[in-house]
C-alpha cells in the first residue's frame, strides 16, 4: 500500500509546477541552509520555485547575501517589497509572485525553521490524492508544539476552538500557517481579499476554504519568531467578529 501511495504521489506531481512562498527578514545565520532543506524535499516537479519575500523589515543583510550566494540554487527567486506594510503583504506577494509564474500548487512555509522541511512530502501526498488545501496542525493526532511560551500555546488553541465555534470550521488548527493550495484555490482566496492585518489572516484564509476539499496533516511546530502582542490579539478578535458577520449574511465561504 505504501509504495502504491508513493507511486500515485509522483504521478500527481511530475508534470507540475510548484511555487514555494516562504517571507523572509532578519535570516542570515538560516536562510541559506532552509532553501537547501526545503527544496530537497520537493524534487520530482516539473519545475520548481522558490520565491522568498523580502521588505524593509529586513536589517540584516539577508537579502544581500541570498543575492550574493555562490552556490545559489536556479529555482530560488528573491522578491523585494519595499512596498510592504506588514506580514499580511509579504505573503500575499509570495502567492501573487507564485501565480503569476504559473505554479499550480503553492506551499507556504515559514523561514526560521519553526516548520519542519522534512515534514513537506506528506503535503504533496494529499493533494495528489485531489484536495484543494491542506493544513498543517499542530493538534491533530501525531503533530506537535514545542520551544514556545505556555501562553502562545494557549491562545492558538483557544482561537481555534472559538474559530471553529463561530465560522463553522471544522480543523484541528485554525491558526497555523504550515500549507498549501491549488492555484484556482488561492487566486479565489486572493480576488475574496484577505482584511486581516495581522497573524489572524492564516484563520480568515482557513474560514473562506470551508467549502474547498480540505485535509489537515501533523506537523511539529517550534520557536516561533514573533511575540503576540495585544495588536495582534486586537486584529485577531476585530477580524474574527467581522467574519461571523459574514457568516450570518452567507457570504463567509468561497
Amino acid at each position: 500500500m505504501a509504495n502504491n501511495n508513493r507511486h500515485n504521489d509522483e504521478a500527481g506531481r511530475e508534470h507540475r509546477r510548484l511555487g514555494i512562498v516562504c517571507p523572509m527578514a532578519n535570516e542570515r545565520s538560516t536562510a541559506a541552509r532552509l532553501i537547501e532543506e526545503v527544496l530537497e524535499h520537493c524534487s520530482g516537479f516539473e519545475w520548481v520555485r522558490f520565491f522568498a519575500v523580502f521588505d524593509k523589515s529586513c536589517t540584516d543583510g539577508t537579502f544581500d547575501m541570498l543575492g550574493k550566494w555562490r552556490d545559489k540554487p536556479a529555482e530560488l527567486e528573491l522578491v523585494w517589497a519595499p512596498q510592504d506594510n506588514c506580514v499580511v503583504d509579504a505573503y500575499v506577494k509570495g502567492y501573487t509572485e507564485a501565480i503569476q509564474a504559473g505554479c499550480e500548487w503553492i506551499l507556504e512555509i515559514d523561514a526560521g525553521f519553526s516548520h519542519r522541511p522534512d515534514e513537506i512530502p506528506q503535503f504533496f501526498e494529499k493533494m495528489a490524492a485531489g484536495y484543494d488545501c491542506v493544513f498543517g496542525s499542530r493538534f491533530c493526532e501525531g503533530g506537535g508544539f514545542s520551544d514556545a511560551p505556555f501562553s502562545r500555546y494557549l491562545i492558538s488553541r483557544g482561537g481555534s476552538y472559538a474559530a471553529n465555534l463561530l465560522l463553522g470550521t471544522k480543523l484541528a488548527d485554525m491558526t497555523s500557517g504550515f500549507e498549501m493550495f491549488s492555484s484556482d484555490v488561492m487566486s479565489r482566496l486572493l480576488a475574496k481579499g484577505i482584511k486581516s492585518r495581522g497573524h489572524f489572516f492564516q484563520t480568515e484564509i482557513k474560514a473562506y476554504c470551508r467549502n474547498f476539499r480540505t485535509s489537515e496533516v501533523p506537523i511539529h511546530y517550534s520557536k516561533p519568531s514573533q511575540r503576540v502582542g495585544f495588536g495582534v490579539l486586537l486584529d485577531a478578535l476585530r477580524n474574527l467578529y467581522r467574519l461571523l458577520r459574514l457568516r450570518t449574511k452567507g457570504q463567509l465561504y468561497i
